[in-house]
């Protein structure tokens, strides 16, 4: 289970209800400008996103947390939205008001972002089904005067919790791509609750809505291999939902396999793209449909050719070719003999021919 980081001191609490009190008033303050919205939150966003520097530290941690935190570095940086996260699983009546003024910004850009790593942890908690549970009190209470049924109450909370379980998916697919695209693992911390105590502990996963596992699911499979959570994966099959296309597409192995070939096909970062073809050799011994097996065959045999669409580096190369030779043997039967003697004359003719426009 995850541990809780607690603060030193009132004096780390009084830092971290300052800090909230900052994030509230630079909330307010892109509710109320509509010009500077964008950029506030994008602030906003980059600040929560910072690691905890050493003076903070001090101040925030208490001696345990900051041991553990210290050798155990598999969860990533500490950043504040870390420390801040379990400040309002704690207190969570001093993240309602920031809670509020971000329902109230949903469609604006960052505001997902910034929901995700301050509440991702409220959200699968107690505390959040008993706020949740208020609301429809007050919706029972206000439906009697007002002759309302008592299902439609129950629907208001359901629309309720799959907006915030709906913008928790969409907020950490959206930072997971940030460490993507800058090849680090800020948001890895975010990653492993989500899939260790969210994903694989059904007491906390059935809290949100039925949509929003499945999503969640589709989420982290993109992205296991990246943030070095392989070790996981034989546990997080084992844990899928049912998915109600399941009979077309296949089971969770064909459904884990899709998702990662389509994120293989978006990766542009070599470095990135690299970690993915070294950690392949996981998907050995999966039993998947044909089609499915085809799709991630032509997907990594894409990426063994110099030249136009991918324009694949050496390296990357050189490691599909592995990749393919590791789940796929024999594949491709015409695959050249002297492919890696020709290699360097067939990539310099390419950019040759791109650098004249012959090509």
């Amino acid at each position: 289970m995850t541990h809780v980081r607690t603060p030193a001191t009132s004096r780390g609490s009084d830092y971290l209800s300052a800090l909230g009190q900052e994030i509230e008033k630079k909330l307010q303050r892109a509710q109320a400008s509509t010009s500077q919205r964008p950029q506030l939150l994008q602030e906003l966003f980059a600040d929560i996103a910072l690691e905890v520097d050493d003076r903070a530290r001090d101040v925030i941690l208490n001696k345990e947390d900051v041991i553990s935190t210290s050798e155990d570095g598999s969860h990533g940086p500490l950043c504040y939205f870390d420390v801040l996260a379990d400040y309002y699983v704690r207190v969570p009546e001093n993240g309602k008001p920031i809670l509020d003024l971000i329902v109230q910004l949903w469609s604006q850009s960052f505001a997902s972002h910034i929901f995700t790593l301050l509440f991702h942890k409220w959200l699968v908690s107690p505390l959040a089904s008993h706020a949740i549970f208020k609301q429809l009190i007050l919706l029972s209470l206000n439906s009697l005067c007002h002759g309302v049924e008592l299902f439609e109450v129950q629907l208001e909370k359901s629309e309720v919790l799959l907006r915030y379980s709906s913008a928790l998916v969409q907020g950490a697919t959206n930072v997971f791509w940030i460490d993507i695209q800058t090849n680090s693992r800020r948001f890895q911390s975010l990653f492993r609750y989500l899939l260790e105590e969210v994903a694989l502990e059904p007491s906390r996963l059935n809290k949100i809505p039925v949509q929003a596992p499945r999503d969640l699911y589709l989420l982290l499979s993109r992205f296991i291999i990246f943030y070095n959570s392989v070790d996981k994966l034989e546990s997080f099959l084992k844990q899928f939902p049912v998915f109600p296309n399941a009979l077309l597409v296949g089971g969770p192995a064909d459904i884990f396999v899709i998702e990662l070939t389509d994120q293989l096909q978006k990766l542009k970062v070599e470095p990135v793209l690299l970690h993915y073809l070294s950690h392949i050799w996981v998907l050995q011994g999966l039993e998947l449909r044909m089609t499915t097996s085809t799709r991630l065959k032509t997907c990594l045999y894409s990426y063994t050719s110099p030249g136009g669409p991918m324009y694949t580096t050496r390296a990357v190369r050189h490691a599909a070719w592995d990749a393919l030779d590791l789940l796929f043997p024999g594949f491709p039967p015409a695959r050249p003999y002297f492919y890696d003697q020709f290699e360097d004359v067939s990539d310099l003719c390419c950019r040759l021919g791109d650098t004249l426009g012959i090509l």
